[in-house]
């Protein structure tokens, strides 16, 4: 009958900025939170951000995710996705994992993609080495097995 919210769902928000709201001061939260008002600060966000298409947000966004349908003037940290929407109006730059706009959003300002953790690049150069060497031994039992036949005097493929 009831169902459980996922997490990360706009429906599982922890803190809730209303559209007659207006928040002076900075802010921060180990969960999600949804703007719909007016905030002048920083957001500093673990989970995700939600920003409504009435919302305005004047300071700097760091978050995992950040959905942005309203205005925000200042430069946005996502760990995650920064996804702009039609409604969305952009003024600052932006440090990201992976981007989205949607057309009609408004971007003004510069953009850096963040790269995937260093762990994870030596993890699969080295899965790639392994692979390779082991491509290579295949090889060469194959060149065996061909000169073998080319000794016992059997026709050559």
């Amino acid at each position: 009958m009831f169902r459980q919210k996922e997490p990360g769902s706009p429906d599982s928000v922890d803190t809730l900025i209303g559209v007659n709201s207006y928040f002076e001061g900075n802010i921060e939260s180990q969960g999600t939170i949804r703007v719909d008002g007016k905030v002048k600060g920083d957001l500093k966000i673990s989970g995700d951000v939600f920003i409504g298409s009435n919302a305005v947000i004047t300071g700097n966004v760091e978050a995992g995710n950040v959905y942005l349908s309203g205005t925000v003037e200042g430069n946005i940290n996502a760990t995650g996705v920064l996804r702009i929407l039609s409604t969305a109006r952009l003024y600052g730059d932006i440090r990201v994992h992976s981007f989205v706009a949607d057309e009609g959003g408004i971007f003004q300002g510069k953009c850096s993609m963040l790269d995937t953790p260093e762990i994870n690049n030596s993890s699969q150069k080295s899965s790639a080495k392994k692979t390779s060497a082991k491509d290579y031994k295949k090889s060469s039992v194959l060149d065996q097995i061909y000169e073998e036949k080319d000794k016992s005097g059997d026709v050559n493929i």
